[in-house]
């Protein structure tokens, strides 16, 4: 039997490699480490009233935001 290791810094891409090698017949064994998230980044909240003033000085209204969403199409 071989064995290969292989390090991603993406969490995603590694994921994807798992699955990937998940649907080899000949692969028997995947051993993932480090895969969760790090203990700081679950701890850290992001800060809700950081982003409050980023509609000052828009006029901006419920109507026109509709009309920019949704655009009739005659």
């Amino acid at each position: 039997m071989e064995q290969i290791t292989i390090q991603i810094s993406d969490r995603r891409k590694a994921r994807a490699l798992r699955d990937f090698l998940k649907s080899l017949d000949y692969v028997e064994k995947i051993t993932i480490a480090n895969l969760r998230i790090p203990a700081s980044a679950r701890t850290k909240k992001s800060d809700f009233f950081a982003m409050a003033g980023i509609w000052v000085d828009r006029d901006i209204s419920l109507e026109t935001l509709r009309q920019n969403a949704w655009p009739r199409r005659i």
